[in-house]
C-alpha cells in the first residue's frame, strides 16, 4: 500500500484500513496496517466530537450573553431560536467522558470577551456577569428552559 494514500486520498486509506483491520479481527494475520495513521485518527475521532461539543456551547452561551446584553432587541427570537438549537445540539454531541474535558468557565469567559467586542445598534453589550453562572448540567439539560438560564444571567436582587 503506498505511503501516501494517507495523504492523497483519506477516503480510500480508511476504507482499506477498515478492510485490514476487519481482516485481523477475524484471526487473519495483515502486514499493511497503517497503526501510526490508525491510531491518530482514532484518537482525533474523541477530539473532534469534543471540539463539536464545545463549539456548541460556547455559540449557545454567546447567544444566552446576546439577549442579557440587549434586552427587548428585535433580534432576541432569533438570538433565542439559536440558542436552543446549539443547547440541544450541544447535548446530543455530549458524552459522559466528555465533562471532565470541558471548562465550562474557560468557553464562558471566551464568549463574554466575543460578546462584548461587539455593539448591537452602536450599544455595548449591558451588565453581562464575568464568573459563569452555568453548570454543564443546566446547558445540557434534557428538559431545557431558556428562561431559567437567562435567569442566571441576571444580577442577584438586593
Amino acid at each position: 500500500m503506498p505511503d501516501d494514500l494517507y495523504w492523497d486520498d483519506t477516503l480510500l486509506w480508511s476504507e482499506r484500513q477498515a478492510g485490514l483491520l476487519r481482516r485481523l479481527a477475524a484471526g487473519e494475520r495483515v502486514n499493511d496496517v497503517d497503526w501510526e495513521h490508525v491510531i491518530e485518527e482514532i484518537e482525533d475521532v474523541g477530539k473532534t466530537e469534543l471540539r463539536a461539543c464545545t463549539s456548541l456551547l460556547l455559540r449557545a452561551i454567546g447567544h444566552l450573553l446576546k439577549l442579557r446584553g440587549w434586552p427587548g432587541h428585535l433580534a432576541n427570537e432569533h438570538w433565542r431560536a439559536e440558542a436552543l438549537v446549539f443547547l440541544r445540539d450541544a447535548a446530543l454531541a455530549f458524552s459522559p467522558s466528555m465533562g471532565r474535558k470541558i471548562d465550562l468557565d474557560d468557553l464562558y469567559r471566551l464568549a463574554v470577551e466575543d460578546v462584548r467586542s461587539i455593539t448591537v445598534d452602536t450599544k455595548p453589550p449591558a451588565g453581562l456577569p464575568d464568573l459563569c453562572p452555568f453548570t454543564l448540567g443546566d446547558l445540557l439539560a434534557r428538559k431545557l428552559n431558556l428562561d431559567d438560564l437567562l435567569a442566571k444571567l441576571q444580577p442577584p436582587a438586593d
